[in-house]
């Protein structure tokens, strides 16, 4: 008797904390004044998702530095991407953006952008579904150019897909982990596959790109998991974007 008290009186109580836990989501959600919603993104990919649109990808270098090899990676990439028919790839280089030291007075996150710079970088990232970063290593972290030039947005990288394609060192192995950090909090999904180029043995001289069949195979796998992930998110942002409108 004492053991059917005990469970009643505990089923009485879990009945009330989901009936007030019910009533609380039923209230209206009260607007923070001090943090105004940020408008999404206008993307083609989410103006055009449907069925057989094929997703838009990114090859983005990730250094500005003279005498770079960074873009002789990404140049690579994008040919070893020209016969695939799954996506559109387009070359994105950062340089050609001018971005200077993180200059926005505002937190990216309000897209209340002051300067030309910013809403030319803004208007380029908003029409991919998914990217593709050549992440060079730099003081054991992300390059600085790449982490700036992330730096100045937000929503136009939300709910997106990459992939990423690093070089050290080590493989730029401790570049590549820092910026599944950094993408995450702009809520982009990384896969899992990874390209992963070495100074001693893809560059000759540490300057000219020559990678090793092993390396150079790892891209395919890579944007074969890419590309499925960026149309998904496609057809997420979908109907986000018709609830915000």
């Amino acid at each position: 008797m004492k053991r059917q008290s005990t469970r009643k009186a505990m089923m009485s109580w879990f009945k009330k904390l989901f009936s007030s836990k019910s009533r609380a989501q039923s209230a209206p959600a009260q607007p923070d004044a001090a943090v105004p919603a940020a408008e999404p993104a206008t993307t083609a990919a989410v103006e055009n998702a449907g069925a057989g649109t094929l997703p838009r990808i990114a090859v983005v270098t990730g250094s500005t530095r003279p005498g770079r090899v960074n873009n002789a990676v990404a140049d690579w990439a994008m040919a070893q991407l020209a016969d695939r028919s799954d996506a559109v790839f387009e070359l994105v280089d950062i340089n050609d953006f001018n971005l200077p030291l993180l200059d926005e007075p505002a937190p990216a996150a309000y897209q209340s952008y002051q300067n030309e710079h910013t809403k030319a970088w803004s208007a380029k990232v908003a029409e991919f579904d998914g990217f593709i970063f050549v992440a060079n290593e730099y003081n054991h972290t992300v390059g600085p150019a790449l982490t700036n030039a992330l730096s100045f947005l937000n929503a136009e990288f939300n709910n997106k897909a990459a992939g990423i394609v690093s070089y050290g060192s080590m493989g730029g192995v401790r570049s590549a982990e820092h910026l599944r950090n950094v993408l995450a909090e702009l809520q982009v999904a990384v896969v899992r596959n990874q390209v992963m180029f070495s100074l001693f043995t893809d560059f000759e001289n540490f300057s000219e790109f020559k990678p090793t069949e092993q390396n150079a195979g790892t891209l395919a796998p890579m944007v074969d998991q890419l590309v499925p992930w960026a149309k998904g998110f496609a057809a997420i942002r979908t109907p986000l974007a018709a609830a915000a409108a």
